[in-house]
């Protein structure tokens, strides 16, 4: 392991950063404390600080001359978990947690920041950005719309996420597609409703409601070439209110998922005909609203070549795996990877062995990985603006 000596001496500092961070999780477009201390660090480093972009978002820029701009990007939200470990630094903050690692993300940023500022080896410009609501998805795209690109331009942006699923001492780095688009969709299937016991004077949309949930497993299997991935997901349905009533509608709601927009295009296009077929069938009626989130994120193939270079520098190229699976989870950071050429990396944080993954309330993030972390920031500045 090649930690920088500058980034060794400062790695205790920065963990005290990141305990205080996990005591007062904010959740997406909340996060007033957290984008506080954040603004006030980077200020404190020398750095040009502005707040309030996309809400709370904040972008410090750190010039040395002229020369090309880097974007590096951490996220700062936390999730609607409730705690379970009970740590020193634990949440104090009840029925919120830092249960995706986003509290370490931005103590590493400002790590870099502050190593960065003090060595200054480098020549160009850094923008180190720390965006809210990324768990929401609406945090990029609230910063893009707020003039991040125009008032703040940079050439290449990256980002760096803890992967429970990929070994301490490692990291995951891929060109193409990394995480996948998220969709979701309310279908409203309406029938007639009557008397449980007389169903054949009605038209009952129960039944049109469990033949669409199994019908649209076939637009994967039937609509998607094989080598090509997507999934569909009905997650809820509500209808009725007693034992012996057919209701007049039934709705069901979930979320699709997909790493190729035509594939996305084809999941949309596919749950239309289907639902209005099956209600047409029925003789009732059936309606979609289909709403887009998250593209997929795809990392452009120089970028994590470069990334994937600094990151065996300091781990070692058989601890860099470059053919990693994607995931089926989504990211707002796409929405930046669409405007701009970049790269997403995961940094092993293990303890998806232990049930300590994502999301869940006995997550835990691995300080041991703060200085790879915060080395990986400086090394990938010093090679891009190098």
């Amino acid at each position: 392991m090649k930690i920088l000596d500058g980034v060794a001496k400062i790695t205790d500092e920065v963990v005290a950063w990141r305990r205080h961070l996990h005591t007062i999780p904010e959740t997406s477009f909340e996060e007033v404390k957290t984008s506080e201390f954040a603004a006030r660090k980077l200020a404190d480093f020398g750095l040009e600080v502005q707040r309030g972009i996309g809400k709370t978002g904040v972008v410090a820029t750190l010039k040395n001359g002229e020369g090309r701009t880097i974007g590096l990007r951490a996220d700062m939200d936390a999730l609607d978990v409730q705690e379970a470990e009970d740590a020193p630094y634990r949440s104090t903050h009840p029925g919120k947690m830092h249960a995706c690692g986003h509290d370490g993300h931005v103590a590493m940023l400002l790590g870099a920041a502050k190593y960065l500022a003090s060595t200054r080896s480098f020549k160009g410009t850094v923008r180190f950005i720390v965006q809210p609501a990324e768990e929401t998805g609406g945090g990029a795209k609230a910063m893009l719309e707020d003039g991040l690109l125009t008032r703040f331009p940079m050439d290449s942006v990256f980002a760096i996420h803890n992967w429970p699923e990929c070994p301490y001492g490692t990291f995951g780095i891929r060109p193409d597609h990394v995480q996948a688009s998220y969709d979701r969709f309310d279908i409203t299937l309406t029938g007639r409703g009557g008397h449980a016991a007389s169903p054949y004077l009605g038209v009952d949309p129960i039944v049109m409601a469990a033949e669409v949930t199994l019908a649209l497993q076939t637009i994967i299997s039937r609509n998607i070439h094989p080598l090509h991935s997507g999934i569909v997901t009905v997650t809820q349905m509500h209808a009725g209110t007693t034992y012996n009533v057919i209701p007049d509608e039934v709705v069901l709601r979930g979320t699709t998922r997909a790493f190729l927009p035509e594939v996305r295009d084809t999941l949309e296009r596919s749950m239309r005909r289907i639902v209005g077929g099956v209600a047409a069938t029925h003789g009732g009626a059936g309606q979609v609203n289909y709403i887009r989130g998250n593209p997929p994120t795809i990392n452009h193939a120089a970028q994590a070549e470069i990334a994937a270079r600094v990151a065996a520098e300091i781990v070692g190229a058989d601890n860099v795996d470059r053919t990693i699976l994607p995931t089926m989870g989504s990211e707002d950071f796409a929405y930046l990877l669409l405007e701009r050429p970049g790269c997403y990396v995961w940094v092993g944080n293990g303890g998806a062995e232990k049930e300590r993954g994502l999301h869940k309330p006995v997550y835990l993030f691995n300080e041991e990985i703060i200085p790879i972390g915060v080395t990986f920031w400086a090394r990938l500045v010093e090679e891009v603006l190098g």
